[in-house]
């Protein structure tokens, strides 16, 4: 998807730019994946702006596989407190245990709910 051809989102419910461009979505591998993550209703992205959310950490310690954990902040609309998504990532460091990475900390993907956007054009 080209510059020219990118959607940025705002909250639906009030109207405030998330910066959400559509030229930072990940698209899985298959047009199957896609259409299965659109008909659950999220959109997932690489990057979003987090100065236009509010975050609240979720953190499990359980393992999601063998030495990988998993967090998830929730993504708040700064401005009226609706939930737009999640952040995910894998990390043992906010469990207490030690970094199995140096990229333990940074997010790896944006899951954002469809019916929480629209277009600001």
């Amino acid at each position: 998807m080209s510059q020219a051809e990118a959607v940025v989102y705002s909250c639906r419910f009030c109207g405030y730019s998330l910066n959400l461009s559509s030229s930072n979505q990940i698209l899985s591998g298959t047009d199957l994946d896609n259409k299965k993550s659109i008909k659950k209703g999220i959109i997932t992205f690489r990057s979003v702006d987090l100065s236009r959310f509010t975050q609240v950490d979720e953190v499990s310690c359980f393992p999601v596989t063998w030495g990988r954990y998993r967090s998830k902040t929730k993504l708040l609309c700064r401005k009226c407190g609706s939930l737009i998504g999640f952040g995910h990532c894998e990390s043992a460091l906010l469990c207490g245990l030690e970094p199995t990475s140096s990229r333990s900390s940074a997010y790896q993907k944006y899951s954002i709910k469809l019916h929480a956007l629209q277009s600001s054009e």
